[in-house]
């Protein structure tokens, strides 16, 4: 393994602010009361619904840029 750190940091810190906020309103999209900082008591698939709104979003980003 090349790289032994975790696979989940941000590697330019500028973008973690833009990740926060794309993750507040996916939240919000979803249905989802995601507050600043600790979100352990949300459920696995409340969780997964913010991810896959994530996804979806950086996805329709990227091919409206091609």
């Amino acid at each position: 393994m090349a790289n032994s750190s975790n696979s989940n940091s941000i590697n330019v810190p500028e973008a973690r602010q833009a990740m926060d906020k794309l993750k507040m309103e996916c939240a919000g999209e979803v249905g989802v009361d995601l507050k600043q900082g600790y979100n352990g008591d949300l459920t696995s698939r409340q969780a997964g619904s913010v991810g896959g709104q994530m996804v979806k979003k950086m996805i329709e980003a990227y091919e409206r840029s091609m």
